[in-house]
């Protein structure tokens, strides 16, 4: 494989890391195996450190495709706990409130998720890397600091339900989204809630596509280190391998 070229490296990000730190662990790997100090890895699509599944990784002069792999469609598997919320719409804060759920029902939520397809706004999570007079928003939100962030525009190519419990002391639902740039998905669950005159926020997500790298074309992240130590390595022409000490 020509790293220094590029390569383009889907990876299924695991739980809790972030995905700096997916990309710092494979950069470490590749400056060993190249025999330098510095390399270029990027990766195209964060996701939160509670989601999982597709991160593309890009080396070398691939990461001049960046902007281009995340302006891919994305598709994700949520799982959305109604009737409370949370300050950051996920896991990584405590419950707020709680709200009555005794109302809704399957034809409610379908009803409320048609609102949702096609061109929508949405404002950002404040617990998000958007940023805000050049500092990110979740930096202002973890000391506790209000911050205004505005709509901005995007679609929801599709929305469905693919398995729910309503009936339960936590009601849920799981949904698959197939959307573009820019979505937050624990914003569209802080969304849903409100419109169904209840709360939400995201227990589980799982990304399983980006653009045409589905997740079952994905490296674990130890599969993804073990091939960078096994593989082949080639070098561009122009490229002069550093001399071993």
């Amino acid at each position: 494989m020509d790293f220094v070229s590029g390569e383009i490296i889907a990876v299924d990000k695991p739980l809790h890391w972030t995905s700096f730190d997916a990309v710092k662990r494979l950069r470490g790997a590749l400056q060993r195996r190249l025999g330098v100090r510095k390399f270029k890895v990027g990766h195209a699509g964060t996701l939160d450190p509670l989601a999982t599944g597709v991160l593309i990784v890009c080396t070398g002069r691939a990461t001049r495709s960046i902007d281009t792999l995340q302006a891919g469609d994305k598709e994700y598997v949520a799982t959305l706990r109604l009737g409370a919320t949370t300050p950051s719409f996920d896991l990584e804060t405590e419950i707020d409130a709680t709200f009555p759920t005794a109302h809704i029902t399957p034809e409610l939520l379908e009803e409320v998720l048609s609102r949702f397809r096609g061109h929508i706004a949405q404002v950002p999570p404040v617990y998000s890397a958007v940023k805000i007079d050049g500092k990110r928003a979740y930096k202002f939100a973890r000391r506790g600091q209000e911050v205004e962030l505005k709509a901005k525009p995007l679609e929801i190519k599709e929305l469905e339900v693919e398995e729910m419990d309503l009936s339960g002391a936590e009601p849920w639902v799981r949904l698959r989204i197939v959307c573009g740039k820019g979505t937050y998905i624990r914003a569209l669950a802080r969304d849903i809630g409100r419109e169904l005159g209840s709360g939400a926020h995201l227990t589980a997500l799982r990304r399983t596509r980006v653009g045409q790298y589905p997740i079952d074309r994905c490296l674990s992240l130890d599969q993804a280190l073990e091939l960078i130590e096994r593989v082949d390595i080639t070098f561009p022409d122009d490229y002069t391998p550093p001399k071993a000490n």
